[in-house]
């Protein structure tokens, strides 16, 4: 991990996803460090830790998490993230295959910074991810972490 470098921390549970995500990150020279959980629960337990400053638990700049997942979804950790006075100023991303209108509604209800569709194919995932490391790190000011 470079010093200093963002960490985006995702919770995502497939791997294949999980892999497209780093390739993307890859694809395009991100010099962000990515941290992968499994599910919310991971998510949660992470945050925990590195509000403890843990060393191997850096608290990250920006969360991006999958809606459906294993043992605590997406919905119930962007309620933890948002809810929790310690981790809500997070920009949190979520990136889902969801198009339904009230995943929509109820994740910008519990406080998500964006949603987005994953693309299907790995040149839309590319774009998607150059988009978001551009945004996040390169043109918004985050809050120190």
């Amino acid at each position: 991990m470079e010093r200093n470098s963002p960490i985006i921390l995702i919770a995502e549970d497939d791997p294949d996803d999980r892999l497209i995500i780093e390739e993307a990150l890859e694809e395009n020279q991100s010099k962000t460090t990515i941290k992968f959980v499994h599910d919310g629960q991971e998510l949660i337990d992470y945050l925990e830790q590195a509000e403890k400053q843990a060393a191997d638990h850096a608290m990250p700049n920006v969360i991006m998490l999958d809606l459906n997942m294993p043992k605590i979804d997406g919905r119930e950790a962007l309620r933890y993230v948002k809810g929790n006075v310690l981790f809500k100023k997070i920009p949190t991303i979520i990136l889902t295959t969801s198009r339904a209108a009230e995943d929509i509604e109820a994740s910008y209800d519990l406080g998500v910074n964006s949603f987005i569709t994953k693309p299907s194919n790995f040149s839309g995932m590319t774009e998607i991810i150059g988009l978001i490391n551009k945004y996040w790190f390169e043109t918004v000011e985050l809050p120190k972490r």
